[in-house]
């Protein structure tokens, strides 16, 4: 299933991300977490380039990477992985329909022990019909009492912050002694509870005449939801044990000052 476009084929989403440091940040809730589960069978949803799905094999988790980005798959395929690693091209939002792809030899029955949903990308998901759907068919793939943890960031404090982008991340220039790449991520606050969000990517050249060259950019339109939109769905689809974090070190949730909403449920 090849989604008909790929709203982040140019953007170096790896780059962007100090991967050793974040994934030891987020390793101690994700442990306890799936390690709770009732198998070590594991689905990472917007899985990206992989970082955490070959974290998490590493960790002797049997995982299924699913990502609606054709270019961030085709990446993840090409770093060295285990067998226990396996990449699939798909729309979380259209997750029914390639349940039996994930499992064929048990197509529609349980038998995933886990599953996470990091990096902000549920947002991606644009319709109420769209998030139902994944609740659903995550519903039907978990084996009973399997957790599901979501990250997204907290958009009523955005909201209610007007805050209009995410802090600056500059990073060495690999192709330039003493350049930098920096990666903005801009922000349009909608009031259809939407957010239009840009995030470009430039070359700081301080030494040259001309100092900032734009590498890439892009705009692609995100879906704000909040706690009560993902525990209303999650309930109706048959997710009644939940809970609810500000970060991944487990500080409470606090609508108004959380940066981020982490949301596990069984």
């Amino acid at each position: 299933m090849k989604p008909p476009d790929d709203p982040y084929s140019r953007l170096q989403y790896r780059r962007t991300i100090a991967w050793p440091g974040r994934i030891r940040r987020e390793w101690p809730l994700l442990e306890e977490v799936l390690g709770s589960g009732p198998a070590k069978r594991i689905l990472d949803l917007g899985c990206g380039t992989g970082e955490h799905s070959r974290f998490l094999a590493a960790q002797s988790f049997d995982v299924v990477g699913i990502d609606r980005s054709e270019a961030h798959i085709e990446k993840a395929r090409r770093e060295p992985t285990s067998e226990k690693v396996r990449f699939i091209v798909g729309d979380l939002s259209e997750l029914d329909e390639f349940i039996a792809e994930i499992s064929p030899d048990r197509a529609n029955q349980a038998s995933f022990g886990g599953a996470i949903c990091v990096g902000n990308t549920l947002p991606h998901l644009l319709s109420d019909e769209g998030l139902r759907t994944m609740a659903t068919a995550l519903r039907r793939l978990l084996l009973p009492g399997a957790p599901l943890l979501v990250q997204i960031l907290n958009y009523e404090r955005i909201f209610s912050c007007n805050e209009r982008h995410l802090p600056l991340n500059i990073r060495p220039d690999p192709n330039c002694a003493g350049g930098e790449i920096v990666f903005l991520r801009l922000m349009e606050l909608r009031d259809d509870g939407f957010v239009v969000f840009c995030p470009p990517t430039l070359r700081f050249r301080p030494g040259e005449e001309t100092p900032v060259e734009v590498i890439s950019s892009r705009r692609v339109r995100l879906r704000a939801w909040r706690r009560e939109d993902l525990e209303e769905v999650l309930e109706e689809a048959g997710f009644p044990r939940r809970e609810l974090f500000g970060g991944f070190d487990r500080q409470p949730f606090v609508a108004q000052s959380a940066r981020d909403l982490i949301l596990v449920a069984r």
